[in-house]
């Protein structure tokens, strides 16, 4: 009985791992769980800052700590006690929800993230994760998507113009480039037969999807930037066109939630990527039974692959410039949708082929071989779409651009919130005052 005894844990599935934790457990790993993103947001903000200061030949922070790398947590200090400016005519349930809107879901995504495999900790088996859902895919899609509702609240209820266009740019954004990274998720489920984060990992332990779903893993990785709203894909809080964007209005602890949450959201899409297509927390070229896949070497391995996609971030904001609005939105749903849609029918296909027996691999990298030559070969021969000749003229409405008309008129703001009470207040109070002075001068007395 004893052996038996000792050897159950052994057999026990990860699920069941996770349910058996003990209380003092699961409030562990929720306290870990929640301060991964805040840590990091503190690093990456400074890291940011160095290496941009590497890219253009200057030092970057230099002044608060050693080597200035105390930055960060000196503006954490300074932003809570920052005066708090809230605009008259901002809808202030809103304008002081947005913030928490934008931040708490980030926070939550990374509890279904698998950073580990089973370890012991205090003596307790367990896995490096705090939730193991069937459906721990979509939790993180959603929680990453949840998001963008607060920079749309929080650019309508500032209660100014450019706020809200920046709200309105971030609402388009979100939908285009949320149907790419989802359609480039369904590869991934096709090849690994599930939607569970840690079932997706061990599926990878024959070969990672990066390079089995190579198509998949680029479009993600494009996606992911327009997700999150960071250069070149910055629209929303493009600085040269809309002052700050969204978060204009935003100060204090208000914006630093903001700040927050975009970095957290960073964290998020870098994890998933490690997790759906970079084999997650297992090292390459060795088995699971492995030594280096075993005990807590495995975390260093993930971190390892989610600074380098974290980077990946830095490196676009410090060599590409900002895209127009108008090739944003054509590159997300005339280039991405399209090719994942292609791709998918492709992988279908060859899964279908596989599966009944028919076709050995070669042959199949041999057909999809021959049709992508003969599509490139149509879309050689198809004749260039002309350009219209020029005339010189500047059209009054419209053009080739998303420009405004020159007769265009703005219509006035409607007051909202505080301002439009206290001018209530402020005409009911003069209202005896000028009832009084039309009746003297209707007696011709002065």
């Amino acid at each position: 009985m004893t052996p038996l005894l000792a050897q159950a844990p052994e057999q026990m599935t990860r699920a069941e791992l996770l349910a058996d934790d003990p209380w003092w457990l699961i409030l562990l790993k929720t306290v870990v769980v929640l301060l991964i993103g805040p840590l990091l947001t503190i690093f990456l903000i400074v890291w940011e800052r160095k290496a941009l200061g590497r890219m253009q030949n200057r030092p970057g922070p230099n002044r608060v700590g050693p080597g200035g790398y105390f930055q960060s947590l000196a503006d954490a200090i300074k932003l809570p006690f920052k005066e708090q400016v809230i605009p008259d005519g901002a809808d202030r349930k809103v304008y002081f929800l947005a913030p928490v809107l934008s931040a708490v879901p980030a926070l939550i995504a990374l509890a279904a993230i698998p950073f580990g495999p089973r370890v012991s900790i205090f003596g307790e088996q367990t896995v490096l994760q705090l939730v193991d859902l069937p459906v721990g895919v979509l939790v993180i899609l959603a929680c990453s998507s949840v998001g963008v509702y607060g920079i749309v609240l929080a650019g309508w209820s500032s209660g100014s113009p450019y706020p809200l266009l920046g709200g309105l740019r971030s609402a388009a954004q979100v939908i285009s480039y949320e149907i790419a990274m989802g359609l480039s998720i369904v590869g991934v489920v096709l090849y690994s037969q599930s939607m569970a984060t840690g079932d997706i990992v061990d599926a990878q332990a024959s070969g990672w999807y990066f390079y089995l779903l190579l198509p998949s893993f680029v479009i993600y990785l494009v996606s992911m930037v327009g997700e999150t709203n960071r250069a070149p894909f910055d629209l929303p809080e493009a600085e040269s066109e809309l002052v700050g964007g969204f978060h204009t209005e935003y100060s204090s602890m208000k914006f630093a939630m903001f700040f927050l949450a975009e970095y957290v959201n960073m964290v998020i899409v870098s994890a998933f990527a490690t997790t759906l297509f970079l084999g997650g927390y297992r090292f390459p070229f060795v088995g699971a039974d492995s030594a280096l896949n075993q005990g807590w070497l495995p975390v260093i391995w993930f971190a390892i692959k989610l600074f380098a996609l974290l980077f990946g971030f830095i490196w676009l904001r410090g060599t590409l410039p900002r895209f127009r609005y108008d090739q944003f939105m054509k590159l997300g749903w005339k280039v991405l949708v399209p090719a994942n849609l292609a791709w998918i029918v492709i992988i279908s296909a060859i899964r279908a082929i596989r599966n009944s027996g028919g076709l050995s691999t070669a042959q199949i990298l041999i057909g999809v071989a021959i049709v992508v030559v003969v599509a490139v070969a149509v879309a050689l021969l198809v004749p260039e779409k002309k350009q219209p000749e020029d005339d010189g003229t500047v059209p009054v409405t419209g053009g080739g651009f998303p420009v405004p008309p020159l007769d265009l008129r703005v219509p006035e703001v409607p007051e909202r919130g505080a301002g439009k009470r206290k001018r209530k207040v402020a005409g009911r109070r003069s209202e005896p005052a000028q009832v009084g002075a039309g009746k003297e001068g209707s007696d011709g007395t002065v």
